[in-house]
């Protein structure tokens, strides 16, 4: 069993805050995937269900986000889970709008979320880092990320999202290059090469017209034998 853990802080007050937007991939994840109803448990919401195969348990803690580990630890101890079976979905202000990160292990950077897990765990667990962008100076940080995503944030929001859903079995699969490489072509998809159009009719080719084998233009030799045979 893998454990799939989105970070942010519970109720409806918090629901849109960039804060959130961990619960909003594991909610995107359970909805496109057809996972279980959430029902309460570890001291949070618990989803079950299958990606590509591999049984899954998505996680939302229901403890404020500074007290995360509360409730990851205690799914992990009971599931019997190591940090390799864990992935934790969480915002990430040095990254812009839109743009995702995976990392395996290393330091919690000042975020919250993580230093609570890490105090539970360890930090040996893999984590998506999602970007919300930065408000340009540290003091504005908390307000920031307890503030609602801007209604033109939706459509890049809305196209990560979609591509965390996509790619979800290949990150259960233990694939992240291709997890990422899923929510890039969703943020930017290739574009189509412009259709050349037809040419006008009545319009004459630029390019000269091929003589036929009979018309070719004849050279100085073939002009002096042909007038020595007249």
């Amino acid at each position: 069993m893998k454990l799939f853990v989105g970070l942010g802080n519970p109720g409806a007050k918090y629901a849109a805050n960039r804060h959130n937007i961990g619960f909003m991939a594991v909610d995107r994840i359970a909805a496109e995937h057809g996972f279980s109803p959430w029902r309460a448990r570890f001291q949070g919401m618990v989803a079950e269900g299958n990606l590509g195969g591999e049984k899954m348990l998505l996680l939302k803690p229901g403890t404020f986000m500074n007290l995360s580990g509360q409730s990851v630890g205690e799914a992990m101890r009971y599931l019997k889970l190591t940090p390799a079976d864990l992935v934790v979905f969480h915002d990430e202000l040095d990254l812009a709008p839109g743009k995702c990160r995976l990392k395996q292990g290393g330091g919690h950077a000042g975020h919250n979320g993580l230093r609570s897990i890490h105090a539970h765990i360890g930090e040996g667990y893999g984590r998506v880092r999602l970007g919300i962008g930065h408000p340009g100076n540290k003091d504005r940080v908390a307000d920031y990320v307890l503030s609602d995503f801007a209604k033109a944030d939706t459509v890049w929001r809305e196209d990560l999202l979609t591509g965390i859903a996509e790619g979800a079995p290949a990150l259960a699969a233990g694939d992240g290059a291709a997890f990422v490489n899923t929510i890039a072509l969703r943020m930017a998809p290739p574009r189509a090469p412009k259709p050349q159009p037809a040419p006008k009719a009545g319009v004459a080719s630029a390019l000269p017209p091929v003589a036929a084998p009979d018309e070719r233009p004849k050279g100085a030799i073939e002009r002096l034998i042909e007038r020595f045979r007249r």
